[in-house]
């Protein structure tokens, strides 16, 4: 009797996040935290991630049972890519990523096969596929979309899709005011995302006003943040806007103390015990931790002046690099100077872990939501290098609204390269960032919105709550499907 009534109330949602990892690790944590409430989630994503996928779910906790994995192929051939890309970080060239998107709509049928043989209650869908409320609707379930940034980022890409703004000014540098915003936020079209140009990407362009045209008629979205953090935009979004959301993060904090933050990501580059004894010898906010995330290339150039800032400061650092970097962007002599007063991580870094280290005190960061998520959580502190996506938005809301960063002066939206930053601006912002009274006033800030933080995911907190009604909106709808097949 009580498995009847448990599956009577068990929901199955599909869960069809973009096949890159910095949308797919925040859906594993959305799938994990569902199946911790006693719900199904499925894992839609293509083979290249099924071990990624396995490492990351299989933890021997109970939750693993209700989370399944299907598999779709991406239509490389249609698309003249090669067979094997089957990821954002595959299309390695301008053309090639062009070439992905146009392939993602045609996902459609396999998702509709999906569908049809396993009857979900529910689609939450990444931001990247609009036509996947047509999907839902055919076969008359809701469909729900996921984005993986901030209320903030929310509220300033629709309103630079409405209004525009950084068509109204005679240069790319002229400040600009984010029109019907809560709050007074200078921007420059130079700072706004190439995909909103026309004249520059005019088929992003057609993509990003189509995701926001199904923002308005899908059933809501999902938003990977907490009310206490951006109360105000949070309000806008839904009752100025007028898009339905439900605030359920942090997603990642729900897993922590269950030994699984070592598991998000790819493999670490580094034992565990390397970076663990090394930190544990420093004294508390002592360390400033540098990472720009997975798809970040910055030249050899600009790696030169990080190593010059950070060896100029004086400040000791943990620096993530990515792994296929070869030795000549490092001054001549940098690490032998630096042995003991910094460790260089070439690879993937267990983030999550040394954030919450006692001896990390600030956070070099590229404003990814994820990152910022975790530095906000971990109570830092951040030095704020935005470089493409909504980051540049992110960076407004942490030094801005927040009070808790820093900028280094970039000025110029990039795809993956990033605008030149010097190493007496990024020496600077560390020396601000990690000392004195500014520092210890932000990393107060930052304390409390992270005391919020695990207060909103706790039962009857802010996020708790609304993911509840987001629960009790899916048993509705599933309930008047049911009524309208005996009508």
């Amino acid at each position: 009797m009580e498995i009847e009534k448990h599956q009577h109330h068990q929901l199955h949602v599909f869960f069809l996040p973009l096949m890159a990892q910095g949308h797919i690790i925040p859906a594993i944590d959305m799938a994990k935290l569902f199946a911790s409430r006693g719900h199904r989630s499925t894992i839609i994503i293509t083979p290249h991630f099924l071990p990624f996928l396995s490492k990351s779910i299989n933890q021997n906790t109970d939750s693993a049972t209700q989370i399944d994995i299907l598999t779709i192929k991406i239509p490389t051939y249609e698309v003249s890519l090669p067979e094997e890309t089957e990821s954002i970080h595959m299309a390695t060239t301008t053309e090639m990523l062009s070439k992905f998107f146009q392939a993602l709509p045609m996902l459609g049928p396999q998702i509709e096969e999906l569908i049809k043989r396993h009857r979900p209650d529910g689609l939450i869908a990444d931001m990247f596929f609009p036509w996947a409320t047509d999907v839902a609707v055919k076969f008359g379930i809701p469909r729900f979309m996921f984005h993986g940034t901030c209320y903030f980022s929310l509220c300033a890409s629709v309103c630079m899709i409405r209004y525009e703004p950084h068509k109204k000014v005679s240069s790319e540098y002229e400040t600009f005011i984010i029109p019907n915003f809560p709050d007074k936020i200078e921007f420059t079209a130079s700072k706004v995302a190439d995909f909103y140009k026309e004249d520059v990407e005019p088929q992003y362009l057609k993509l990003f006003k189509d995701m926001h045209e199904d923002e308005m008629r899908c059933n809501g979205v999902l938003v990977n943040s907490f009310y206490e953090l951006e109360p105000a935009y949070a309000d806008h979004y839904t009752n100025v806007l007028g898009i339905k959301s439900w605030h359920i993060g942090p997603l990642f904090l729900n897993s922590k103390g269950m030994n699984l933050e070592e598991k998000r990501g790819m493999e670490c580059s580094i034992d565990k015990q390397v970076w663990l004894k090394w930190l544990d010898s420093k004294r508390p906010n002592s360390v400033i931790y540098v990472c720009f995330g997975s798809m970040i290339k910055f030249e050899d150039k600009q790696l030169m002046e990080i190593a010059m800032a950070l060896e100029g400061s004086g400040q000791e650092f943990i620096w993530v690099v990515r792994k296929e970097k070869q030795e000549e962007w490092l001054p001549e002599g940098f690490e032998e100077r630096m042995e003991g007063k910094g460790l260089i991580i070439r690879g993937w870094a267990p983030q999550v872990l040394i954030l919450d280290h006692e001896a990390v005190g600030g956070f070099v960061t590229h404003c990814g939501w994820n990152s910022i998520l975790e530095g906000v959580c971990a109570g830092l502190p951040m030095v704020a290098w935005p470089v493409s996506g909504e980051q540049f938005y992110n960076e407004k809301l942490v030094t801005q609204i927040l009070g808790i960063g820093i900028g280094v002066g970039v000025n110029k939206w990039s795809r993956n390269e990033g605008d030149f930053v010097k190493s007496e601006k990024l020496e600077n912002a560390l020396r601000r960032v990690m000392k004195g009274e500014e520092a210890e006033e932000m990393r107060s800030k930052a304390k409390g919105f992270a005391q919020m933080a695990k207060r909103a995911i706790e039962e009857g907190g802010s996020s708790y709550m609304d993911l509840e009604a987001f629960f009790q909106e899916l048993r509705l709808v599933r309930l008047s499907r049911k009524i309208s097949k005996f009508c």
